[in-house]
């Protein structure tokens, strides 16, 4: 029973060498069977003249020169028994019998004469001559060609390196190698990674895993066999894995998850397996996989929705690798993504990503530390303020503030500068916002008045609101698809209120209801507006809890495959009616608002046709100080006092750089 149950070997096992000869066999008959399938016979030239004379020739054809040569005389059907002494299927339907001739002039002369007394009705070609070598290279030139590229594709086979080259190297990891000794690429190291600080300290303790692992297992502990760093786009996931690399004296595999994707079955997971038979045999080292979620997404919990079974194979070869019979002594893996909600939860248990590290969006401190970074290859001037900068990019992620920093190098030399200055920056930042500057957009009066009328009813509103954010410029040059902008200085807090969310919704309504109000009829310049209010109603009544109907209630639902709403009819009904009250409340709070201060807001408005841009010193000239005075409040009015003291240097400088007629 004991060997019955036990597994049976494969008897198969696909040869090689038996591909190779059947390969050959089959081209071979193939090459022979597609030669003509005639017979042939030598003949004299007196047998050839009788041949002629009884009328046996149906076409001659000549190769050969002017001195001597053969030809072939092809018989009529009706004769290949005389001549052959056997019949059709046997010789084939078109023998000829290959004779050598003397002169090309006698053979001619006869042929005519044989065709004027009607022996020969047929027709006589001539043939190039060509040699042995030629004729060979002819018939085996394609075959050996073939055989060439036969062995092109087999190259590489039964190799122990990795890569893609040859047919049956597509199961081979396409990671890429960064060797400790590696003297071909620059090294990033933990320097060149400003904030973060702490997702670097959980980074550094993995390379402190690899370069002193008996520091860790000496009280029992045991490494960690995985990190997930997860955060949105452009904060620098990335950039930590190649610190890493950078930092740890260990071998490095970076790959992405869509490497393991391929078209046919099978490949993935055995690229899973071919990467971790290579970290085994560097170890310890470090396995770093970009964008996990191409192959790390949840798995189907239906059959009938058609999963993709081969990125599902390739999942489960992966989770069994990470933590399966094997193991994986010395090997770490790193990943990155920024949509860990859609990853299958075996991946992320303990045991296979043990620690998931946050790589948020930096705050005011890192921003400083990020620009810093990034500003060291720039030529900037003493106007410049790291910290201003810093403040008037909430939000930012570090790919955004190398953005901003390329961009003002990039506007400063478009000038003729020779340094790049505090308005270059704040140029380029109201470029990343807002777009480029079409100032070549032709608007009439009155569309001129109306984006003014509509963007002094934010910033007349969000003015006097407690908690909206404090106004920073607003404009009404278009740029991108936008015809006018503000922009405000965000508080940078982790929670937010409710008051503080209807204040800002009250404050987005303002250009549509200043529309209402003072130009008596509605525009579409309000649709993102009301985009972004019908948003975030429905996140505070559905998701936020924070309707008088449907209180502490969160229909927040995370199934990938969700088909039906986590609530009932009469529900939706009832969360459709909550939205439309809170949008209808601070619709007439705003319009309320607007008509208490329209003088203000109509001489904000003539202000804004104008200058087309306003500062929140201007705002401050005609409304007085803001009633909600914080420490943003002061800070903002440093920073306006700054920006236009860069402004006046600018404009100074434009003045002395400028030439006179005369020199001119």
């Amino acid at each position: 029973m004991e060997e019955n149950n036990k597994k049976k070997p494969s008897g198969f096992r696909i040869n090689l060498n038996w591909i190779y000869m059947g390969l050959i066999v089959i081209l071979g008959v193939l090459f022979f069977t597609s030669q003509e399938d005639s017979s042939s016979k030598n003949a004299t030239y007196s047998e050839f003249k009788s041949y002629v004379e009884q009328g046996y020739a149906s076409m001659i054809v000549v190769t050969g020169n002017r001195d001597a040569g053969s030809l072939r005389m092809y018989v009529t059907a009706a004769h290949i028994r005389d001549v052959f002494k056997a019949d059709a299927q046997t010789v084939g339907t078109q023998p000829f019998v290959v004779v050598n001739y003397g002169s090309l002039e006698n053979l001619e002369q006869y042929i005519e004469q044989q065709t004027q007394e009607g022996h020969f009705n047929g027709s006589l070609n001539f043939e190039h001559d060509s040699n042995f070598l030629t004729s060979l290279l002819w018939n085996i030139g394609p075959l050996i060609l073939f055989f060439f590229l036969l062995s092109f594709m087999f190259r590489g086979v039964g190799s122990n390196i990795g890569g893609s080259s040859g047919i049956f190297n597509v199961g081979r990891s396409k990671a890429k190698l960064i060797d400790k000794d590696d003297k071909t690429t620059d090294k990033i190291t933990f320097k060149d990674v400003a904030g973060q600080e702490g997702a670097k300290e959980e980074v550094q303790e993995i390379v402190d895993f690899l370069k002193k692992p008996d520091k860790y297992t000496e009280l029992g502990g045991k490494i960690p066999k995985g990190a997930l760093l997860v955060g949105p786009p452009g904060t620098g996931k990335t950039l930590l894995a190649k610190a890493v690399a950078g930092e740890a004296d260990v071998p490095f595999f970076s790959l992405s998850g869509s490497d393991f994707v391929e078209m046919f079955v099978g490949v993935g997971a055995s690229r899973v397996r071919d990467l971790f038979r290579q970290a085994k045999e560097k170890a310890p080292c470090i396995i770093f996989i970009d964008e996990i979620d191409a192959i790390g997404r949840a798995r189907s919990k239906n059959a009938a929705m058609g999963g993709n079974d081969e990125r599902e194979s390739t999942l489960n070869q992966l989770l069994t690798e990470m933590d399966g019979f094997g193991t994986n002594s010395g090997v770490i893996i790193m990943a990155a993504t920024n949509r860990v909600d859609i990853l299958d939860k075996a991946l992320l248990r303990a045991g296979r990503f043990d620690r998931q590290i946050h790589v948020d969006l930096p705050d005011l401190n890192e921003r400083k530390d990020i620009f810093g970074v990034h500003l060291r290859p720039i030529k900037i001037d003493n106007t410049v303020d790291v910290e201003t900068l810093s403040r008037q990019t909430p939000g930012f992620s570090g790919a955004d503030i190398a953005n901003v920093c390329n961009e003002a190098a990039l506007i400063a030399a478009r000038h003729g500068k020779s340094f790049v200055g505090k308005q270059d920056f704040l140029d380029a930042v109201d470029r990343i916002i807002g777009g480029l500057e079409k100032k070549t957009k032709i608007l009439t009066a009155q569309e001129k008045r109306s984006i003014a009328l509509h963007e002094a009813g934010h910033a007349t509103i969000s003015w006097f609101l407690e908690y909206a954010n404090p106004l920073i410029k607003v404009t009404i040059v278009p740029r991108g698809r936008a015809l006018g902008a503000a922009w405000y200085m965000p508080e940078e807090r982790q929670l937010t209120t409710k008051e503080a969310m209807l204040d800002e919704m009250c404050s987005t309504l303002g250009g549509r209801a200043a529309e209402e109000l003072f130009i008596g009829q509605i525009s579409t310049g309000a649709m993102n507006d009301l985009e972004r209010v019908t948003k975030q109603a429905y996140a505070m009544v559905a998701y936020a809890g924070m309707s008088d109907r449907l209180p502490n209630i969160c229909y927040y639902n995370n199934e990938e495959y969700g088909f039906t709403k986590p609530y009932s009819e009469e529900t939706a009904k009832l969360i459709d009616e909550e939205v439309q009250k809170l949008i209808a409340e601070q619709y007439q709070r705003a319009k309320a608002l607007l008509t208490e201060h329209k003088e203000g807001h109509a001489a904000l408005a003539q202000l804004l046709v104008d200058r087309e841009v306003i500062f929140a010193e201007d705002v401050e000239n005609i409304f007085g100080k803001r009633p909600w005075a914080s420490r943003s409040e002061e800070i903002l009015e440093k920073d306006t006092k700054l920006l236009a003291e860069a402004k006046a240097q600018a404009e100074e400088s434009e003045e002395t750089e400028t030439p006179t007629n005369e020199e001119a």
